[in-house]
């Protein structure tokens, strides 16, 4: 829950909006949304897919125009619509967006002060001053970031935490004559890609900023998240404003009712109520750096899920049973196919009906700049082709099918895959994979940054694909979405497996509490 921020916060509003709509075409994306963000408060804003959340943002960022009418103002001043980058800053407004706006090839300090290095008489780089005044201001946050570094070899926690630091310091110095502007931080969907270590160290980062004075909008589909972190919560559904509610006074499927329209009753994974068959998938002595050796089997129509701290190791495992990372040693056996892991290919698994679903939506699992027909197609290519070989017509039309059978919206198979919302786009991704009938799936993180209406969505097409017959291995570290949608859960510590889970042990509170008490002691 939230800590106690909301009696530390500041008296007074931070930035008000009111009367905000928005419109392309005859689709309204917002429709008279009015909020108020207070100072010193972290403020969630919450909805599905298509509620309306980053068009907001992007209003507040400048990207749209918003229709007339609209007025938003900061700390009592009333702003110029539209808003444009530069004049948002100057006020205290910064954004940090989910994919964090860095440059991986220049190091931290280049990022950090980018487009604000200072140059000498000779117009160098003064880059020691520069290199001293990150490694300041990085203490001042009890960070550990090197400024010589290039930002391609942080993790992706370290990387977020640097793109929160710059934009909050940027809202810093542009407010430094005005005390009474401490700044508004944007945070749009900053945790998806973390590990839970990760997301517990960037909320500690977003209480400095709101110990300081700063208000921070912290944009997610993830509840427990938000009620973790935040002091007030806005609820979005179909551009229209639900709800704003203290969040310390709202439960869970409080929140999930609001969100979705309906009260959801919790999911029961029906799979769980079926005995898995006899093993059908067989893993022999697997290993890898980090990991193994490890022996375990799937059975058939069984959901099996791996977890454990980070650095334990399963988070490779469905990369390395589909060749896409090479193990060390290792032998699977599955629909008849005996496969010699330590040389294990993609195109060998994909030849024997191994299908791998990565967590990286855009970056592996599909293409975003191609269409979203030629994404979910690919892999049935060869049924598609008529007299005339394969067609766009015959592309599209397969893919609208399965499009409208997984629930995408909008369901237009032309869209670039990037063009869809997380949610979206994973459900035409586990459609592309869920036509091949497999002979094993792998999962990694099905659900990461999947609002909750697309979660249950993709939860029933697995159990359904289970209730077939089909062996599912799922690696998370979802723990709530381990213990209702699989049959057993394999614990892992220091690349070892340390415990099993099935039937009344598997709850996602025996999950934690088995990661946790396996974890590394210090010596």
């Amino acid at each position: 829950m939230t800590s106690g921020m909301v009696q530390r916060a500041a008296h007074g509003d931070a930035l008000v909006i009111r009367h905000l709509s928005k419109r392309f075409g005859g689709a309204v994306a917002l429709d008279d949304v009015s909020l108020t963000v207070r100072r010193g408060e972290v403020h969630g804003l919450l909805g599905s897919n298509g509620s309306g959340k980053s068009t907001l943002i992007k209003v507040l960022a400048g990207f749209h125009t918003p229709e007339p009418g609209a007025e938003i103002s900061l700390y009592g001043e009333k702003l110029h619509l539209p808003i444009s980058g530069v004049d948002a800053r100057a006020k205290g407004l910064a954004f940090v967006h989910q994919h964090l706006g860095l440059i991986p090839s220049l190091s931290v300090a280049e990022n950090f002060f980018m487009g604000s290095l200072s140059t000498g008489h000779n117009w160098a780089i003064n880059w020691r001053a520069a290199h001293r005044n990150a490694r300041r201001i990085f203490e001042s946050f009890g960070l550990a970031l090197a400024p010589e570094a290039p930002v391609a070899s942080l993790s992706a926690v370290q990387q977020a935490l640097l793109a929160i630091v710059r934009a909050y310091e940027d809202i810093r110095i542009a407010t430094k004559d005005h005390a009474d502007r401490p700044g508004v931080l944007v945070l749009d969907e900053p945790t998806p890609f973390l590990p839970r270590a990760g997301v517990e160290q960037l909320f500690g980062l977003v209480r400095q900023c709101t110990d300081q004075g700063a208000s921070v909008i912290f944009v997610s589909h993830d509840v427990d998240e938000v009620r973790e972190i935040t002091d007030r919560a806005t609820v979005l559904r179909d551009g229209h404003l639900i709800d704003t509610v203290v969040t310390a006074d709202t439960g869970t499927e409080a929140f999930v009712e609001r969100i979705i329209g309906r009260s959801m009753e919790r999911y029961a994974g029906a799979g769980k109520q079926r005995k898995a068959g006899a093993p059908a998938v067989m893993i022999r002595d697997l290993a890898a750096p980090g990991l193994g050796p490890v022996s375990f089997e799937i059975g058939r129509g069984e959901i099996l899920g791996l977890t454990g701290l980070i650095g334990s190791g399963f988070d490779n495992i469905p990369a390395l049973l589909y060749g896409a990372r090479g193990g060390t040693s290792g032998y699977m056996e599955v629909a008849d196919f005996d496969a010699d892991l330590k040389h294990l290919s993609p195109e060998i698994a994909l030849s024997r009906g191994i299908a791998y679903l990565p967590a990286d939506r855009l970056g592996e699992a599909g293409i975003g700049s191609l269409p979203v027909g030629d994404n979910v197609a690919m892999p049935v290519y060869h049924t598609l082709r008529g007299a005339l070989g394969l067609t766009d017509r015959s592309i599209q039309r397969h893919a609208a099918r399965l499009g409208g059978e997984a629930g995408v919206k909008p369901n237009v198979p032309a869209m670039p895959l990037s063009a869809l919302s997380g949610g979206n786009a994973q459900k035409a991704l586990m459609a592309k994979w869920l036509q091949t009938d497999p002979s094993l799936l792998l999962l990694d993180e099905p659900t990461q940054g999947v609002d909750v209406g697309a979660r249950q969505q993709i939860w029933d097409a697995l159990d359904r694909t289970a209730a077939a017959g089909t062996p599912i291995l799922v690696g998370s570290t979802d723990y709530e979405q381990l213990a209702q949608l699989c049959h057993r859960v394999l614990i892992f510590s220091r690349g070892q497996i340390v415990a099993e889970l099935s039937g009344s042990g598997l709850t996602k509170d025996k999950i934690a509490e088995r990661c946790y008490r396996s974890m590394p002691q210090a010596v």
